[in-house]
């Protein structure tokens, strides 16, 4: 019967070429650890991700954010040397992937948004088969081993196969696997989609101690309020750049007040304020429209709007943009 495992390179953690990469003098410059020039994949006629062009700096946890369509998987994809761009080139760790994708294997862990260990092994086996496939010296095996089981507290489940375990503890178990040939680079995509907030919290935890000991993360995720915890992200949607900064500096550059109003018919409201004119954007969050006004507008505006239309405000309150805030009113602008 054939083996339906997933490959090593092609399922959740990428597998190590047999070369190592060299800098190259055209590659990027000091303290950047991944430098893209306008990476486009195209599939058919359908442009996936446009000229994307961006630089990560090292020791930097760097958010690739956009909804599903947005061009994350194919970006990530590409910077792991698993497809090739269309147009562009794509310098990780001072290799070019696209010229030469195993050079870049060795510097680079990457962990796909689909579950890629075997289910059939413990969690002690996957390890120790990921720790063979990177060689990993075995004098060094313990070591490591010991804290991938401190961080992802896994040591207890040493014995567990890996298809008996949480969706959470899956996730940390293809991260230990990831990490433990101590690469450069961390290509990590969607690592919490479908995972309970308890396990969102200690994979970002654990991505953090990472940054901090100076590997360079690049995370992508469909979750605006995680992206916040990046050090810079980049906004994409239908593969275009929308923006790129801090999220502080992002969610600082929306002009206008932001207002947060209850109504008796949330959707009816945001359609009416949508159509009124007197606000920018309208969205619901919750139970909850978020407003950003039009210059010379205020809460009394939104409410006598509404009540015109025959809806009941319950309450309106001034909030801080979020990340989620700006996305929608980027997209909304650029959708004209």
């Amino acid at each position: 019967m054939k083996d339906e495992r997933p490959s090593p390179s092609a399922g959740g953690v990428s597998a190590p070429g047999t070369t190592s990469g060299t800098a190259s003098p055209d590659g990027p410059g000091a303290g950047i650890a991944l430098s893209l020039r306008g990476l486009t994949r195209r599939f058919g006629e359908l442009t996936a991700v446009d000229g994307l062009t961006l630089d990560v700096r090292d020791g930097e946890l760097f958010g690739i954010v956009g909804p599903d369509g947005a061009g994350k998987t194919t970006t990530l994809r590409m910077l792991a040397g698993v497809l090739p761009p269309t147009e562009g080139e794509a310098w990780v760790d001072g290799v070019e992937v696209g010229r030469d994708p195993e050079k870049v294997k060795p510097h680079i862990a990457y962990m796909a948004q689909r579950f890629g260990l075997y289910e059939d092994l413990t969690v002690q086996e996957n390890l120790d088969f990921y720790a063979d496939l990177y060689r990993v010296p075995r004098a060094d095996r313990p070591a490591r081993l010991e804290r991938l089981y401190r961080f992802s507290r896994l040591g207890e489940f040493k014995s567990r196969l890996a298809g008996a375990l949480s969706g959470g503890m899956k996730q940390k178990l293809s991260l230990s696997c990831a990490l433990v040939h101590h690469p450069h680079v961390l290509l990590l995509d969607e690592p919490t989609f479908g995972v309970d907030p308890i396990s969102r919290r200690e994979l970002w935890l654990i991505l953090h101690e990472m940054v901090a000991e100076g590997i360079t993360v690049v995370v992508s995720t469909s979750y605006l309020d995680e992206a916040e915890r990046c050090d810079r992200v980049v906004l994409l949607n239908e593969g275009r750049t929308l923006a790129l900064d801090r999220p502080q500096t992002l969610q600082a550059s929306l002009e206008g007040t932001m207002v947060a109003v209850r109504a008796d018919r949330p959707r009816a409201a945001r359609d009416t304020l949508r159509a009124s004119g007197v606000v920018t954007s309208a969205a619901l969050f919750g139970e909850s429209v978020h407003t950003l006004m039009a210059p010379g507008g205020d809460g009394n505006t939104l409410r006598r709007t509404l009540d015109a239309a025959g809806i009941a405000v319950l309450d309106t309150e001034e909030v801080e943009p979020s990340l989620e805030d700006v996305f929608i009113h980027l997209v909304g602008g650029s959708r004209g």
